[in-house]
């Protein structure tokens, strides 16, 4: 007699406590901190836009300037006439980075499931690390400064800083099975928001040196944290003789271990019958085409769907710390720092949401209540008072039920959709499904970036908020 599917659920979540080694727990702290060293170097961009924009603009222009002599000399490496100027270009800049940042995980989906994932994500990092140096310290020492030079270096880091996410979402799904993927995701998936904080961190402590140290700070952690992942990263629990995902100790693959949460769960309850696979760790699957991949239930649709909520999570990354000192007069340090609220909001809210759609067995309901949700507490930030107790409160809420399903969305359901039925055994249509998923939600974000500051420019701030709401 078949069991109920909740009662057949039980001995997976039981594997996950007793395969769950060191090896796990390493994992697990490389590919957080992997990331999370990605995501500080691109919030110090967004952090020090103000000092960016005041050092690119004539000194007799701004007041944050020093005034220094001769004139000519000085305003003649200057590039634009106005900070006006200077602030478009800088939405430019975010622009230039996401469009290559999409393009590239397109592409490093396919190859990281394609070579070994530790060479793809390490490289990345510490070739990034490089171009970040050289684009926000070296430029700034030899006072080098050049428009084109400045956005051939963002499309050549948006490229290579496209590698990680594809990477470190694939080598998770090849460790952490489905049992608890929600919770587990969710908290792992904070990655980017930690990254975030440690950005806005760093940057604040040295940002009063010049903003080139905070580039030299951030940019050195990255490069070491690359080097330490190309030594200590495995990309698979074969690589250290443990059973494949899924696979108990006779070598068999428990029926429920790569079943996806969108489909139906008591579609086959009554069905004595599920497929038993054996691990063969000789014959490495091939890797899922790429159109193959788009064709996978639910793909599209949540690539859609990420796409608006990355543009609004993006906005806040990019453009919440000069809104605060552009809007209520702040100091760049202290918006800096009030800007880590929106991020411990998406934290909590990744992994709460994440608990809940385990123990629901249901993903998408979880988040279309989070996203109804988001849409008042958007209303409600865009009319925040200055005050910056208020302020931070509402910005958590905020991050709470936007970042929490774009967390959820990028991680846990990625995963879901490159091990569903389809592709089981193929743990090489990780990387790909993760790639495509990101990048048409980075092709929504750098869309929204040329939006939210035409819109800003011509409208006002108020109307940033309702495009958001409508996202």
């Amino acid at each position: 007699m078949a069991l109920p599917g909740s009662l057949r659920r039980q001995p997976a979540n039981r594997g996950l406590v007793s395969h769950c080694t060191h090896h796990h727990i390493v994992v697990f702290l490389l590919t957080f901190f992997s990331y999370s060293l990605l995501h500080a170097s691109r919030k110090t961009f967004s952090n020090v836009k103000v000092s960016i924009s005041s050092q690119w603009t004539p000194s007799c222009l701004n007041s944050t300037a020093p005034e220094l002599r001769p004139y000519e000399l000085w305003n003649s490496s200057h590039l634009f006439p106005n900070a006006e100027e200077a602030t478009l270009f800088l939405g430019t800049l975010d622009t230039i980075f996401l469009f290559s940042y999409a393009v590239g995980l397109f592409v490093s989906g396919i190859v990281g499931d394609r070579l070994n994932l530790r060479w793809v994500l390490s490289f990345g990092m510490c070739s990034s690390a490089l171009v970040v140096f050289f684009f926000g310290t070296l430029t700034e020492w030899l006072h080098f400064y050049d428009k084109w030079f400045y956005c051939c270096l963002w499309v050549v880091n948006g490229l290579l800083q496209s590698t990680g996410w594809p990477c470190v979402v694939a080598v998770m799904g090849n460790w952490f099975g489905k049992a608890g993927r929600g919770f587990v995701f969710g908290l792992w998936s904070a990655c980017a928001s930690v990254g975030n904080i440690l950005g806005a961190f760093l940057a604040s402590c040295v940002l009063k040196y010049g903003y080139e140290y905070a580039f030299l700070v951030t940019a050195s952690v990255q490069f070491a944290g690359g080097v330490i992942v190309f030594f200590g990263l495995l990309t698979s629990p074969r690589e250290v003789g443990l059973p494949e995902l899924g696979a108990d100790e006779d070598g068999s693959v428990e029926e429920d271990a790569n079943r996806p949460l969108m489909g139906d769960d008591d579609a086959d309850d009554d069905d004595r019958n599920y497929s038993i696979q054996a691990t063969d760790t000789d014959n490495q699957p091939r890797a899922i085409g790429f159109f193959q991949a788009c064709c996978l239930p639910g793909v599209v649709l949540y690539s859609l769907a990420y796409a608006c909520l990355k543009l609004v999570n993006y906005s806040f990354f990019f453009w919440l710390p000069f809104y605060l000192s552009n809007n209520f007069g702040w100091k760049e340090a202290e918006a800096d720092q009030l800007s880590i609220w929106y991020d411990v909001g998406g934290i909590i809210g990744g992994t709460i949401q994440g608990l809940i759609s385990d123990v629901l067995q249901k993903r998408a309901p979880v988040l279309a209540i989070s996203l109804l949700f988001a849409v008042g507490s958007l209303f409600g930030y865009s009319r925040s008072p200055n005050s910056k107790p208020i302020n931070a409160v509402i910005m958590a809420i905020t991050g709470f039920f936007i970042g929490g399903p774009s967390n959820m969305i990028s991680s846990a359901i990625s995963a879901d959709l490159g091990r569903q039925d389809l592709v089981k055994g193929s743990s090489e249509a990780l990387a790909t499904v993760t790639g495509i998923v990101d990048g048409t939600g980075s092709i929504g974000a750098a869309v929204g970036q040329y939006l939210v500051s035409l819109i800003q420019e011509n409208l006002g701030w108020m109307w940033v908020f309702y495009f958001f709401i409508l996202m």
